[in-house]
């Protein structure tokens, strides 16, 4: 059974200011994702607190808002297959020292505080995180991907 999913990934400003965009986009596109909403924009301190508002409180709160708020961040919706799951498997462990050889922050990133990139923790966190950053007419869905068309030719000719 395919369940296809929506999670919200974002370049965090250090992946931005180092010319890593492509690079990283590189990795969902090559895994097959369907981007269906990416915009750069600046995070304002109302919308990085909306969007970590689960750590308000924590001793690194005010660290996490600064760096957010930083410089601009690329935001992406990102469409396929168990998304959630999957793309966090790509951008790796939080920690970078932790994170596999191969994922995002293990072969970007070198300390926590500046692993390069955000991703949903859960359907619901996409769910918010989408809302926080994308109006519903700016997520693009009405396109079929090469290999949508592909599937799409073989089942209407052989099925």
């Amino acid at each position: 059974m395919r369940s296809e999913e929506r999670t919200f990934v974002a370049i965090k400003p250090d992946g931005v200011k180092r010319g890593l965009i492509g690079k990283i986009l590189e990795r969902f596109e090559n895994k097959g994702f369907k981007i269906v909403g990416m915009k750069l924009l600046q995070v304002t301190p109302e919308l990085a607190a909306k969007h970590y508002e689960e750590h308000y409180g924590k001793p690194f709160y005010k660290r996490l808002i600064h760096y957010i708020t930083s410089g601009p961040i690329v935001a992406m919706v990102i469409e396929g297959y168990e998304a959630v799951e999957s793309v966090r498997h790509i951008v790796g462990a939080t920690s970078p020292i932790k994170a596999d050889v191969g994922t995002i922050r293990a072969d970007f990133a070198q300390i926590m505080e500046y692993n390069v990139v955000h991703a949903s923790d859960s359907l619901e966190s996409a769910a918010r995180e989408i809302g926080l950053y994308f109006k519903p007419e700016e997520i693009y869905d009405n396109w079929q991907s090469m290999l949508e068309m592909i599937t799409f030719d073989e089942e209407r000719y052989n099925g």
